[in-house]
């Protein structure tokens, strides 16, 4: 399968600078398997095409301030930090800007404090990323020390943090935001839940392959990157008693599906519990097993969240799909509008 298939043409302007306001006055396009056919929507009427005990499922990860600056010692020269993935109270997976920054490079984080934090360059990840050892712990000094990273795709500054937050948004720990759960408002949750709609939570950590495209010439020779996620025994129970009665799992973002099928993989039909690391890489030709329905947004060219989608709704319908919304002038990526996929 080559990398190509998943490219698409999109003009620049197309690529949402800022969300909308309010967050569900976003557009959403249907995109109907059984029919193959599109409809465009409002966000704001996505009950209309939920049903009475359908299960969403949402990821309530929150966006750390990852983007962090140091200084290399003894040398003072800038380096910036995007915390990915943290391995323990003193070591981080981490994205480094910045010259010449190797296996046992020292970086001071916070100098201006009076008592910063020193980090020692232990690894180069296979990702190209580096591995940081802490000389204290950082986490708790994050809100003072780094900002909110958004995409590299987004140039305009974010005046509300929270905007790039979903509102149901709990355990700190991710890089970057589940996006397709930027639509919803405290109020539409309330709407969907009056009308038998029953919400389910889990967790997955955002990392790297959420913003890195695939330069590998073949699909198969793209290694994922993975990501931590959480799944509890009671959420298992009540979403294979959905299974069960024959309600759909409404997946909110690909994280979720990433989590939910990832339960899923001894092939029984049963969702397992989870706590750990996924490398779970979804493409096309693979066979789902617990979600039958998915809100997204529109994707990164050649990306394996775009693969995902193309696995879930057929390639060539996604393509289709994907056509429209440029002619149709949707707002893309981040902030941009979500696509239904039923």
């Amino acid at each position: 399968m080559l990398t190509s298939e998943f490219d698409y043409p999109l003009p620049e302007e197309l690529i949402a600078q800022h969300p909308i306001e309010p967050r569900s006055a976003s557009r959403m396009l249907v995109v109907d398997r059984a029919t193959q056919t599109l409809y465009h929507r409002q966000f704001a009427d996505i009950l209309a095409h939920l049903r009475e005990g359908d299960v969403l499922v949402v990821n309530e990860t929150r966006v750390i301030p990852a983007r962090v600056q140091a200084r290399k010692l003894p040398t003072g020269g800038k380096v910036e930090l995007l915390l990915l993935a943290r391995r323990d109270d003193l070591h981080w997976e981490a994205l480094v800007k910045g010259r010449r920054v190797g296996i046992g490079q020292k970086l001071s984080i916070g100098a201006h404090e009076q008592n910063g934090v020193t980090a020692t360059v232990k690894a180069i990840t296979p990702s190209g990323g580096r591995l940081l050892q802490l000389d204290t712990p950082l986490e708790d000094r994050l809100d003072r020390l780094g900002s909110i990273p958004l995409p590299p795709y987004i140039h305009a500054p974010l005046e509300d943090p929270n905007r790039y937050q979903t509102v149901y948004a709990r355990v700190k720990g991710s890089a970057a935001a589940p996006t397709a759960g930027l639509h919803w408002t405290a109020e539409l949750i309330q709407q969907a839940t009056e009308r038998g709609v029953q919400w389910e939570r889990l967790l997955l950590h955002i990392g790297l392959d959420t913003f890195r495209p695939v330069h590998e010439e073949r699909v198969e020779d793209h290694e994922i990157h993975t990501e931590c996620c959480h799944l509890d025994e009671l959420t298992c129970q009540r979403l294979n008693q959905a299974r069960s009665e024959g309600r759909r799992i409404v997946a909110v973002g690909t994280t979720c599906v990433r989590v939910l099928e990832s339960a899923a993989r001894t092939g029984d039909g049963l969702l397992r519990p989870l706590d750990g690391p996924t490398d779970l890489f979804i493409r096309p030709g693979y066979a789902f097993q617990a979600v039958d329905a998915l809100l997204t947004n529109f994707h990164l060219p050649r990306s394996t969240l775009l693969m995902l989608v193309s696995a879930f709704a057929g390639t060539e319908l996604i393509r289709r799909a994907y056509r429209e919304a440029v002619q149709q002038r949707y707002r893309f990526y981040s902030f941009g509008d979500a696509m239904l996929i039923v």
